[in-house]
């Protein structure tokens, strides 16, 4: 299984790394959702820096769609989802690498948009211990329910617009408890940050788990 995690990550990575997609494609368009933001509130700067946090995870959470669908899309060309079932791998190692691939791209990206946030809001950053465990957490839960969603929908031909319509219900849990953690962190909250943390811990395993047992069915199905 890890194996074959390893070889789809891989895979995945390398060609984001040749089409150059994610930094030509969705980085530009992460930016200019904060911009957009901030061109909204600007007025009062005040609200922009409270409002920073989930800003933030609004513009991650739609850049992550479009990593999710990116990742599908890549097997989509010239039967290549056919092609990996016919080479036998392992159904759960399959989910674990593009998973894996995905939360790579969504860390490179949060770590541009964190200096966004910064140059674009003037936030101060603190707790930096809470909002790299939040960003991790968060990010895996992205990165798993993107993946089982994105297998679900992949086989249709509205996949494109019927996968943020079952992922963005999902996800909210994510997007509600990774801003209040970062609220914290940012002072903008004297709430229990980690309490969030764990919310988003249990979020992540339950589609992690979900992922290993059922995504053999699910390309089955696509």
């Amino acid at each position: 299984m890890w194996r074959d995690a390893a070889l789809v990550a891989g895979k995945d990575l390398r060609i984001e790394a040749r089409s150059r997609v994610a930094t030509n494609q969705v980085a530009p368009f992460a930016v200019l959702v904060l911009v957009l933001f901030g061109f909204a509130l600007d007025p009062d700067r005040g609200i922009l820096v409270r409002a920073s946090a989930g800003l933030f995870w609004v513009a991650v959470l739609f850049s992550a769609l479009l990593a999710v669908q990116r990742s599908f899309a890549i097997e989509a060309v010239d039967g290549g989802s056919d092609g990996l079932r016919l080479l036998g791998l392992d159904p759960a190692g399959i989910f674990l690498g593009k998973a894996a691939a995905v939360f790579v791209e969504l860390v490179a990206l949060e770590l541009l948009l964190t200096a966004g946030v910064v140059v674009l809001y003037g936030v101060d950053l603190g707790g930096a211990g809470l909002m790299v465990a939040t960003a991790a957490v968060a990010t895996l839960g992205l990165a798993a329910a993107g993946t089982v969603y994105g297998a679900l929908s992949a086989g249709l031909r509205v996949r494109e617009t019927l996968l943020p319509l079952l992922l963005l219900p999902v996800l909210a849990p994510v997007l509600l408890s990774a801003t209040r953690a970062w609220e914290v962190a940012l002072g903008s909250s004297v709430d229990d940050g980690w309490r969030w943390v764990q919310l988003l811990g249990v979020f992540a395993v339950v589609y992690v788990t979900f992922g290993l047992v059922g995504f053999g069915a699910l390309m089955e199905e696509s």
